[in-house]
């Protein structure tokens, strides 16, 4: 049939239709962002499963509708145990959800978004670093066209020595200079691990013990990727609160 279609893809989140059913929003590696309706999901004996439930990997045959898709089957590409294991994993696995639900377009295809997304799971899943967020939020924006200058001042271009840039300014783009400051300040420890998620070094900065640095970056991530959205995030309340 031509309305059918298979895809992969990761549950951003669900909502309730009728008295059984769920519409069930995906980020999908090969066709963006759908909604589809997952019929009699909320029953007992589902079909489904808790296969489509928020940070699930699935397999999917979807049937193309006029506005919703249809989940005609779904199955795990990976246990959603381990997501579900601690509430610092679940939260930021909603944290990371939550983001590329802001940032996918509806039927627009963003293969590379989908696979950050299930990096990210995966890398949660694995160690739940107070970093794995906050980097997947720079590297978000970053994909996006959005990366901020870290090696010199925006303003006037001044990039020696690497002590005197002392502040960071979303409306800039990057950071600043004494002379040129303006935004919020940032210390020389934070524009080092900002520089390492940036510049390749991930995984050493996701290693770092806790510090000031992974508090200052890590609120600064949920800035400037509220910046950009231009709305607020609801798990801007987990990094405020450590």
């Amino acid at each position: 049939m031509s309305g059918l279609y298979r895809d992969v893809g990761v549950v951003l989140r669900t909502y309730k239709l009728g008295e059984s059913d769920r519409i069930v929003v995906i980020h999908t590696q090969e066709n963006g962002k759908v909604r589809a309706v997952a019929k009699g999901v909320r029953r007992t004996k589902s079909k489904f499963g808790a296969r489509l439930e928020p940070m699930s990997h699935v397999k999917l045959l979807l049937y193309r509708g006029r506005q919703l898709d249809i989940v005609s089957q779904a199955d795990a590409v990976e246990p959603l145990s381990p997501m579900l294991s601690s509430l610092d994993r679940a939260s930021q696995g909603l944290a990371a959800l939550e983001a590329v639900d802001q940032l996918s377009l509806e039927r627009e295809p963003n293969e590379r978004l989908y696979k950050m997304l299930v990096g990210v799971l995966r890398t949660i899943a694995a160690k739940p670093s107070p970093l794995n967020v906050p980097a997947f939020y720079w590297k978000l924006l970053a994909n996006e066209g959005l990366r901020p200058e870290l090696g010199h001042c925006v303003r006037c271009g001044d990039g020696e020595p690497a002590a005197q840039l002392v502040a960071f300014d979303l409306n800039e783009g990057g950071v600043l200079c004494r002379s040129c400051r303006s935004g919020q300040s940032i210390s020389t420890d934070g524009l080092d691990l900002l520089r390492d998620i940036l510049g390749g070094r991930l995984q050493a900065a996701l290693d770092r013990d806790q510090s000031p640095a992974t508090h200052e970056v890590a609120a600064l991530a949920t800035k400037a990727l509220e910046f950009q959205i231009e709305r607020r995030l609801k798990a801007v309340a987990m990094f405020e609160e450590h």
